[in-house]
């Protein structure tokens, strides 16, 4: 009708207007947007997220709560759980109800669910939050909202899905800190001292990974030091909080700046403004420990920052007084989990320095370690990632400690599938690339070659469009080169295998991914490959052929077409 459409024109016209919008349905994230690649896969990438976002709520600050559950209300909604985003947007309503972003997404929700009434309510009640009914939306009474509001909105932006790259990434995170300076220029004095350092924690949480994006890179030298010194000086300040948990953190992050001083020409100057010239990172380290020396939770958060920094010693030992500060595993299983996946990392690293010649047999009694850690907490507390780390402990008990195709025991690898099935028994099991991955090296090592190449597929089609990960497709293309060698009489299923898989690889990966793995087939299996050419050409299959060869012999005349627009099927 007339009356509608003069109405969402003057709709239009006021969000025109606005400084402003309310609401998360609005804002620029591929959340918000129609998915690029299989919609499986973003069901799955936005089920993570809610999962991480979960294990965040215990540990953000009472002023943060309404974030992350407006946050928790958006991914419900994309999950198309309706009622649910209805139920956590009126949750927040009824406990804040001043919450802007609340009232605005509750509305939205409430449109989708055709109920009119109540959304028109949601629209009255924010109008008059904004104020717009006395003309003016930045009233004084109303600027610690709008602050309140914004600040919410930039915790939404690095939780986005479908991130390709790190452009994106840089793009979500430049996002969020211009929305929490926006946040800060509204609310003024009129926030909370506490709540405006939590603000200032994520912020330079944000700078340290911009920085660390931008670590490599020389001609983003400015920009990193930008990035480096508003960093120190917001940790600086939140280093000043009353909530142990930021103020610890703050402490363990400072110590990261002060060690990474040291890649810049000279000492950035937010280093000398913050009174911390000369300072030694381990005495940050020091002060975190010292902070949460008798807090389980916040030793546990130290540990897994240390796990991540790749300082191992140090995560075990905080662990290690997790343990002592609170030793019951139903309690505090999260350390025995940290202190488990440090063992198998170790582990591993260790093995991936010896293949390279760099270090000596690894230690096994790792292996034993982690066991130990896992069974301690699989049976009170168990979920999908400790059935998949207890399966990689027992994967790696079954082959040998230098060459991984070599079977050392069968009764382990056996346990390792066992391990898996529970996982994917759990939710999201069956989604997750890298179990497929480890259920396939264990029936490699069984001798199964069909089977281990089913997995091997599924876990690429679970990869990420464009996924630098390309494990599952060298495994693949060693599989099924291998059953190519089995099959001499009848090579053509074989043959059609191979073709399909590299065109479907050309798909997901970049063309420079791609040809890498197939030189590395070529050099590793040259006598094989050369069987394989053989047999196409004279089964006149030629278009494979000539992509192996010019993998190895690049032409001289412009790149190759993609095999995914030349390959019969």
């Amino acid at each position: 009708t007339m009356e509608d459409s003069a109405s969402q024109e003057d709709i239009e016209t006021l969000i025109d207007g606005m400084e402003y919008i309310p609401g998360h349905f609005h804002l620029d994230l591929n959340l918000n947007c129609e998915p690029q690649g299989p919609a499986e896969l973003r069901s799955r990438d936005t089920r993570l997220k809610r999962d991480s976002l979960l294990a965040e709520l215990g540990a953000e600050a009472k002023s943060q709560q309404h974030a992350v559950q407006n946050l928790l209300g958006l991914l419900a909604f994309h999950l198309d759980e309706l009622k649910q985003a209805e139920e956590i947007f009126r949750s927040i309503c009824e406990g804040d109800p001043a919450n802007l972003n609340a009232w605005t997404n509750l509305g939205y929700v409430y449109d989708r669910l055709k109920k009119e009434a109540k959304g028109a309510e949601c629209v009255e009640k924010v109008s008059a939050l904004m104020g717009i009914e006395t003309g003016d939306t930045v009233q004084e009474d109303t600027r610690l909202l709008v602050a309140r509001c914004l600040a919410e909105q930039a915790y939404a932006h690095p939780y986005d899905v479908d991130l390709n790259g790190e452009e994106e990434h840089r793009e979500r995170l430049t996002a969020a800190i211009g929305l929490y300076n926006k946040a800060i220029g509204y609310g003024s004095k009129e926030i909370p001292i506490e709540e405006k350092r939590c603000w200032y924690f994520k912020m330079a949480t944000m700078y340290i990974r911009l920085d660390g994006m931008l670590k490599d890179k020389e001609e983003s030298a400015f920009h990193r030091l930008t990035y480096f010194n508003k960093a120190v000086k917001l940790l600086h300040e939140t280093i000043k909080s009353d909530n142990l948990h930021y103020k610890a953190l703050a402490w363990c992050y400072m110590g990261i700046m002060l060690e990474r001083q040291e890649e810049f020409y000279t000492v950035p100057m937010a280093v000398h403004d913050c009174g911390y010239s000369g300072s030694d990172p381990l005495s940050c380290y020091g002060m975190a420990i010292k902070i949460a020396e008798s807090n389980a939770f916040i030793l546990n958060r130290l540990a897994k920052v240390f796990f991540h920094l790749g300082k191992h010693e140090m995560a075990t030992g905080i662990c290690n007084m997790a343990l002592d500060v609170l030793p019951d595993a139903d309690l505090n299983w999260q350390a025995y989990c940290t202190r488990a996946k440090i063992h198998l990392t170790t582990y591993v690293q260790g093995l991936e320095a010896a293949k390279r010649g760099l270090a000596g047999v690894p230690d096994r009694q790792n292996l034993v370690a982690a066991k130990v850690d896992l069974d301690k907490v699989l049976n009170l507390c168990p979920c999908l990632r400790m059935h998949l780390e207890m399966g990689q402990v027992y994967y790696y008990m079954g082959v040998d400690a230098m060459q991984e195709t070599l079977l050392v025991d069968e009764e382990a690898i056996n346990s390792s599938l066992v391990c898996l099935a529970r996982a994917l028994e759990c939710d999201l099991g069956d989604m997750l690339p890298e179990v497929q991955l480890l259920r396939g090296k264990c029936l490699l090592l069984k001798g199964e070659e069909q089977n281990a190449a089913e997995c091997f597929k599924r876990s690429m089609e679970l990869e990420p469009q464009g996924s630098a990960d390309t494990q599952n497709l060298r495994c693949l293309l060693e599989t099924l080169l291998a059953l190519f060698t089995q099959s001499s009489s009848q090579p053509v299923p074989a043959i059609a295998q191979l073709e399909t898989w590299v065109r479907r690889a050309e798909e997901r990966y970049s063309r420079e991914t791609v040809q890498s793995e197939l030189q590395v087939l070529c050099r590793v299996h040259t006598a094989e490959v050369a069987e394989l050419c053989r047999a196409m050409i004279s089964t006149g299959r030629l278009d494979l052929v000539r992509v192996l060869l010019q993998t190895v012999l690049p032409s001289k005349h412009g790149k190759r077409r993609q095999l995914a627009r030349s390959l019969s099927v």
